[in-house]
Parts: C-alpha cells; sequence; structure tokens
C-alpha cells in the first residue's frame, strides 16, 4: 500500500502548491488554463477509449456499463443533489468561501485524470502481489505507482491552481480506489485480469472525454450520473472469475 499512499500525499502536495498560486493567477490566464485542461481531457478521453477498443473481448460491454452505470447514477442522481446544494449556497442559505459550481466540475475531471490509466489501476494490483514487500520504498512492484504520483502532481497542481483547495478532496477518492483494485488483488491471489483493465479503460475515457466537453461548455453530460459505469467491468469480471467462466 506504501505506492498508493505515495500517490494519495503527491496529489495532497500538488493541490496545496496549485492553491497558493490560485490569487496570483490573473482571471485570462485561469480561462486559458481552463480551456487547456477541457481541450486536454478530451484527447485523453480519446485516445483511452479508442487504444483499447481493439483489445475489448466483449466490445459491447463498455455500451452497457455505460448505460447501466448511467441509469443508476441518475437513479441516485449525484449531479443533482449537488446542483440543488450548490442552489442554496448561491441564494444565501450557506456561505460560500469559494466557487463551488467550478470546484464540482474540478473534482470530477480530477478524479477521472488520477483514477483513470495503467498506472493508477495495474499498480495497487502489483503491489499487492508482493506483500512481503509491499512497504520498502525500493520495491520495483511500487514502480507504477511511483510514476503515476509524480505525474498526478503535476496534474493536482495545475487543477488547484485553476479551482482551489477543494481539489484536495480527490485524494481520499483515489485512495480508495486504488485500495479497491488492491484487496482484490490480495484477496485472490492473481493479477487483474487484462479485459477488465481494458474495459475500464474504455468507459474511463468515455467520461473523460464527457469530462472536457463539460469543461468547454461544449455538453453537459451530467459526467457524475455516469461514474457508476467504471464499477459494472469490476463487478461482471468478479463474477465471472467467482463463477468460473
Amino acid at each position: 500500500m506504501l505506492g498508493t499512499i505515495v500517490n494519495t500525499g503527491t496529489i495532497i502536495l500538488g493541490a496545496a502548491v496549485g492553491a497558493c498560486f490560485k490569487q496570483n493567477v490573473k482571471e485570462k490566464y485561469r480561462k486559458t488554463l481552463f480551456d487547456a485542461l477541457g481541450l486536454a481531457c478530451i484527447m485523453l478521453g480519446v485516445n483511452a477509449s479508442i487504444s483499447n477498443m481493439s483489445k475489448s473481448d466483449i466490445p459491447i460491454l463498455f455500451i452497457l456499463s455505460l448505460a447501466i452505470g448511467s441509469v443508476i447514477g441518475n437513479w441516485i442522481d449525484i449531479a443533482g443533489k449537488l446542483d440543488n446544494y450548490q442552489k442554496r449556497r448561491q441564494e444565501g442559505k450557506l456561505k460560500n468561501d469559494y466557487n463551488e459550481p467550478e470546484l464540482i466540475e474540478g473534482l470530477t475531471t480530477g478524479c477521472l485524470l488520477y483514477c483513470i490509466g495503467t498506472f493508477a489501476i495495474v499498480g495497487p494490483v502489483l503491489s499487492a502481489l508482493s506483500p512481503s514487500q509491499g512497504w520498502a520504498i525500493s520495491e520495483p512492484a511500487n514502480t507504477f505507482l511511483y510514476t503515476n504520483a509524480t505525474l498526478d502532481l503535476v496534474t493536482s497542481a495545475i487543477l488547484a491552481a485553476v479551482y482551489g483547495w477543494g481539489m484536495m478532496l480527490a485524494a481520499p477518492i483515489l485512495f480508495c480506489w486504488q485500495g479497491m483494485f488492491y484487496l482484490i488483488a490480495y484477496c485472490f491471489s492473481s493479477a487483474m485480469p487484462e479485459p477488465m483493465r481494458v474495459e475500464l479503460s474504455i468507459v474511463g475515457g468515455v467520461l473523460i472525454l464527457s469530462s472536457g466537453l463539460s469543461i468547454l461548455g461544449i455538453k453537459d453530460c451530467k459526467t457524475l450520473n455516469l461514474l457508476p459505469s467504471l464499477l459494472v467491468p469490476v463487478v461482471f469480471y468478479i463474477l465471472k472469475s467467482l463463477l468460473g467462466l
């Protein structure tokens, strides 16, 4: 778990550094960073999905994942609850210390960027498969997570320069995400099936693309309500493994 702890710590550190500089960033530069993040999300999302489409064993699984996940997400209505909360704050019922609508959007984008990718998914699995040495700084099994931590340090600083201190809230989400894969690998004593990683990358890419469209103001796809889609491939392959299919 050391790699995950380090990765979580770099997000907190990067967010702190970026937030400290936020007040000194002029509005026009903040808008430029905002647009750049939106374009980057679109490119990263498209690349993550398309590059993995040909590797999928079940080409329709990502469609089913998005369909099922969107139904569950809209039933829970994560986005709607947060929208109502934001409206109450803007109406003066609660004190508003920062631009929260942007923060919610930033947290969604940050969590997707931190959590979707080979390093963030495979890293905790490799760490769990070396439990006797998993806490050693020099343990090669943590290399993926250390690399991911370096990337997240820079990303979190940029995001916090736009969205502020609230971006630190993405750190515990990353910890839970990577912790889930760590526990799966530790309990089942086997590496994550490659098909699961592929499907997560496809679905995650679509969500990152959705987030980018929202940031640029092109289309608000209610990305928060699509987040349950990420759990569908995980549940599918866990059940497949348990049933021996």
